[in-house]
């Protein structure tokens, strides 16, 4: 650090990047409790959230909803075998690559999402947020993703270097 300006971005870089540290932590225990009482996990509300989605319809292989969500691969077959096992999600063969498996939501795991997780989450999105404009709301996002745009390309610089 050089000068006055470069201690300060570094200060509020590091403000910046422990207060989304501490909001990960806090959104992972918050949400879980959330959605404890259907059964669901974070993890899991991420996935059902993913596999309801128009075009995930015909399923989505591991690997594409690995990349989607931003997890491993491993950490995601622990939990995709738990909701197969519970009934929520099929896991087959893709008919174009034998090798892939494809993952769709099953009809009691579209009714746990819909009629069950959602109104959960809904109601734990309004309360984090009540006091929050739709303006606000816009500002967060595109700098929450310009964030994570940044981050995404110096993953694949750190995977390059490897």
């Amino acid at each position: 650090m050089k000068n006055y300006s470069d201690v300060t971005k570094f200060e509020l870089a590091n403000r910046l990047f422990f207060r989304l540290y501490l909001c990960a932590n806090m959104l992972h225990k918050t949400g879980s409790r959330a959605v404890e009482p259907v059964g669901l996990t974070t993890q899991q509300w991420a996935v059902l959230g993913a596999l309801s989605q128009a075009q995930a319809t015909a399923g989505i292989s591991v690997g594409d909803l690995a990349r989607y969500l931003r997890v491993s691969r491993q950490n995601l077959s622990g939990i995709i075998a738990r909701m197969a096992d519970d009934g929520h999600l099929t896991v087959a063969p893709d008919g174009r690559d034998r090798r892939s498996r494809l993952i769709t939501i099953t009809g009691p795991g579209r009714q746990l999402w819909q009629a069950r997780a959602l109104p959960r989450i809904s109601a734990y999105y309004n309360r984090l947020t009540d006091d929050f404009s739709i303006t606000d709301m816009g500002h967060m996002l595109h700098y929450v993703s310009k964030l994570l745009n940044k981050m995404e390309d110096l993953d694949l610089e750190y995977e390059k270097g490897r």
